[in-house]
């Protein structure tokens, strides 16, 4: 059952575009990792969704309740914020207490002293404390909670607001990049927290970040957002092997995907060195096309004899793998594959090698950015007669 459900969600700002009609559904207790560059209008949707932003048009469905007009307050969505938006004058107990209180608390119990004298409000008070020392030990900061902001560090900090964003139990939880303000050593851990923390909670989590690791280690799917427009939504896995569309192959994966310019002949055909491809159902025939393959799927055989004649630039060691910067001699485009420490060894700069490109990882994309379904066919003419 869809427990977030978004319609055609529009947004622009002083006449320009920022989201192009973008639906999506988030079941029950899956977690979703919306990923592009910035400007992409990410962080935008987010707002929408919890009602800081109002949409132009769409709309938005929180376990089956249109709240498009609701007050975000009484949307049960709870946001974490990249700033993580902490009150620094409030202790980390306080501070993970807002949400309750402003929600069980009249506003004339919250008073400090007035709000002491009426009826009840103690009870209510003493049920808050235990809720947030229950959820400060479940996330391992009951040591922090009468420290401030400012006494915390970064990764404190952000446990601080996520347990303020889980205390309430929302319907949805949004996350805005809560952990790019970290190191990269307390990210790795951080994202495994936040999962955990996610299974346990069972609530539909959007993720927003720009770091495709994050999006593809945490996420049940991953939705790519490009020019305010989704691309593509599926597995991880899915989305990585088999791009809808140029720009996420381009999007994900590190280093990018190699793409290569080429043509496909009137009898739907494109021959690329050893390589033939057969697209099927295309109604174009004749035209320029673009073959892309990502650097795993590129194999040097450091034979010159070889049918993509091409010759090291430069290579990026990386410890576990080696990033290997080619030029194909034939048509003077780059490429580049990744190789092992052993496999790069061999190389140095201005050596002349060949390429092989592995038939079945190969993709073939439109101009326009649409992927082209193809089949591997029989062995084609080498490089310099496929391009002549």
């Amino acid at each position: 059952m869809s427990i977030l459900a978004l319609r055609n969600i529009a947004k622009s700002f002083g006449g320009n575009a920022i989201l192009k009609g973008v639906s999506l559904e988030a079941e029950e207790g899956e977690f979703i990792a919306l990923v592009g560059p910035s400007g992409c209008g990410k962080s935008t949707l987010l707002r929408i969704i919890a009602g800081l932003d109002h949409a132009d048009g769409g709309e938005i469905v929180i376990s089956g309740r249109e709240v498009s007009s609701v007050a975000a307050a009484d949307r049960n969505v709870a946001m974490v914020f990249q700033s993580y938006a902490l009150y620094p004058h409030l202790t980390a107990g306080q501070n993970v207490a807002v949400p309750l209180a402003m929600r069980r608390l009249t506003a004339v119990q919250r008073f400090p002293f007035i709000g002491n004298l009426l009826p009840g409000q103690r009870q209510i008070r003493a049920d808050i404390q235990r809720q947030v020392k229950e959820m400060a030990a479940s996330l391992k900061i009951d040591h922090l909670l009468d420290r401030k902001p400012g006494q915390m560090s970064g990764g404190q900090r952000q446990r601080v607001a996520l347990a303020r964003a889980m205390v309430r139990h929302p319907s949805v939880f949004l996350m805005d990049e809560p952990l790019s303000n970290l190191d990269a050593n307390l990210r790795v851990h951080a994202r495994g927290e936040i999962v955990e923390l996610h299974r346990r909670a069972v609530v539909p989590t959007l993720y927003v970040t720009h770091d495709q690791s994050e999006a593809l280690s945490m996420a049940d799917r991953v939705a790519v957002m490009i020019g305010g427009t989704l691309l593509q939504l599926a597995p991880p896995q899915e989305i990585y092997d088999d791009p809808a569309h140029i720009d996420v192959a381009r999007f994900l994966g590190q280093p990018r995907i190699n793409v290569v310019e080429t043509r496909m002949d009137a009898s739907g055909v494109v021959r690329f060195g050893a390589l033939t491809l057969a697209v099927e159902n295309s109604a174009q025939r004749d035209a320029a096309v673009m073959l892309g393959v990502r650097p795993e799927f590129v194999r040097l055989n450091g034979n010159p004899n070889g049918t993509l004649k091409a010759r090291v630039e430069r290579t990026e060691f990386l410890g576990s793998e080696v990033i290997v910067h080619m030029r194909l001699d034939a048509i003077g485009e780059a490429i580049v594959a990744k190789v092992t420490p052993v496999e790069a060894s061999v190389l140095s700069d201005g050596m002349p090698l060949s390429v092989e490109i592995e038939p079945d990882r190969a993709m073939l994309f439109a101009m326009t950015g649409e992927r082209l379904q193809a089949r591997t066919v029989a062995v084609a003419p080498t490089l310099e007669k496929a391009h002549g």
